[in-house]
């Protein structure tokens, strides 16, 4: 009877929204459901991502009824119904059956660990007290253990015990149960990094936290793999693959909440003792932030920005070196950008005598600092500046600590390698190392983010532009 429920699809693991108080937010919840209505498969309450172990049961049964009542008889309900006590388990499920769910999601008994036999004991029991299907729930990274594959083998015999959801994330523990029991039940993906991998091998769908924040895309995976176009679903997951990342490395519930924000849906805050506080960094949020953007899921923050286009003599009035000065004194200057698309950068380089103009502007950099444009030095390691010393002021306008740390990272990083490589070969002379200093004015895109392309951008960048101004001979 109950095996004619089928796991098929794309099914959201619902966040739960709570309000200051960390009380229920009913009318959060509704909105949530209605905005991931027409691109889902169905709906998942009270998951781990739903914070089900932090919510009294009286709290959890509120939300399977509301659920119930915005799925409508549309789409099944599939009620997160688990607990480490069999007995809650059984009220749990009794309850989401009685209300009209169409599925319970149970994970292995966790904290005081059962032996196999009392794990298999656990969904028996629950098997025999209910009549709703029952999806089997594998998440060893939170509840300190796997859900043993032979338990999984038997009880997969029970006429009730219809699927599996696997979020280990494991391909050689999905793979064996497919090769075990795929035939008797549905498995599906809960790992949000692996599913194009996981469909591949035969999985039948995937239960997801991200599914709320772009169901659409795992659609498009979700119908490639049935279509056998890998190609079409390798590209789709890709798209998404930064973000997943993020939401499965800090848990679900903590970053999802915050990019649901991004999105206009505030979900409020995790229940306690989970705080976005020392879990999500803040370069993090903006990865969260800027992955968004890139697949239209919110509005672009920032217009595309370019480095500013003057005539070189000209980049360095902004730093206190007029054209004039440039041009009529032993001034050096080069200029060079590495990269390409969001990665390009520009190096704007000039070098004088520290008894000079440009010395005079190094002096003033350091003792006068402008907001958003705060020069640092090009250091090799801590404490260890590259020479001649070098300042490095940004060409556009650092807006947070995000940007902040890519100039100053890979930036210090990139453009201090150059310049100790360059005198290494005396394309710098080594005899100028104490007399004179430099300044870089240094483009990076507001929203660029891989750091180790950066930094390679940045040598090659400040090589190209030392060449450039060396090439002459010093003055």
């Amino acid at each position: 009877m109950s095996k004619k429920f089928r796991l098929r699809g794309v099914y959201p693991a619902l966040v739960t929204p709570f309000d200051k108080k960390e009380e229920l937010n009913e009318e959060a919840f509704r909105a949530l459901i209605r905005s991931v209505f027409d691109h889902v498969d169905g709906f998942v309450p009270c998951g781990t991502t739903g914070e089900f172990e932090y919510m009294r049961y009286e709290e959890r049964k509120r939300i399977f009824d509301i659920c119930i009542d915005e799925a409508n008889g549309k789409k099944p309900v599939i009620a997160g119904t688990g607990d480490p006590c069999t007995r809650n388990v059984i009220e749990l499920s009794k309850y989401a059956e009685d209300a009209g769910a169409d599925a319970c999601l149970v994970v292995t008994p966790y904290f005081l660990h059962p032996s196999d036999k009392g794990i298999y004991e656990h969904f028996y029991q629950l098997s025999r007290a209910v009549d709703i299907p029952i999806i089997m729930y594998n998440i060893p990274q939170a509840v300190g253990g796997y859900l043993p594959r032979r338990v999984i083998e038997d009880l997969a015999e029970i006429d009730n015990i219809v699927g599996l959801k696997d979020s280990s994330g494991n391909l050689t523990y999905t793979m064996e149960v497919l090769e075990k029991v795929g035939d008797k039940i549905d498995i599906v993906v809960g790992h949000d990094e692996v599913v194009l991998p996981a469909l591949a091998g035969g999985c039948s769908g995937m239960i997801l936290a991200s599914a709320q924040i772009y169901p659409d895309i795992w659609q498009k995976v979700y119908r490639a793999v049935r279509e056998g176009n890998l190609a079409e679903a390798r590209k789709q997951q890709l798209k998404v693959q930064k973000l997943s990342r993020i939401f499965c490395r800090y848990g679900g519930p903590v970053p999802i909440k915050i990019a649901l924000k991004y999105m206009g849906l505030d979900m409020g805050k995790t229940r306690s003792p989970l705080k976005e506080g020392g879990v999500i960094l803040h370069e993090d949020r903006e990865e969260i932030r800027l992955e968004l953007e890139k697949i239209g899921k919110i509005p672009l923050s920032e217009p595309p920005v370019e480095a500013p286009e003057l005539p070189l003599d000209k980049r360095f009035e902004d730093i206190g070196i007029t054209a004039g000065e440039v041009n009529n004194n032993k001034i050096l200057v080069g200029s060079a950008s590495a990269g390409s698309g969001i990665n390009k950068v520009r190096v704007d380089l000039i070098a004088g005598r520290k008894d000079g103009v440009v010395g005079v502007a190094f002096a003033s950099q350091l003792v006068y600092l402008r907001r958003g444009y705060e020069a640092l030095p090009a250091i090799l390691e801590p404490n260890l500046s590259a020479k001649p010393c070098c300042l490095i002021v940004p060409t556009v306008e650092l807006k947070n600590l995000r940007q902040a740390n890519i100039m100053y990272g890979p930036a210090q990083a990139g453009i201090a390698k150059a310049i100790a490589d360059k005198v290494e070969i005396n394309v710098i002379p080594k005899d100028i190392i104490d007399t004179h200093v430099m300044l870089v004015k240094a483009f990076v895109h507001p929203n660029a983010l891989e750091r180790n392309i950066l930094y390679k951008n940045f040598y090659d960048a400040t090589v190209g532009a030392i060449d450039m101004a060396f090439g002459r001979g010093v003055m």
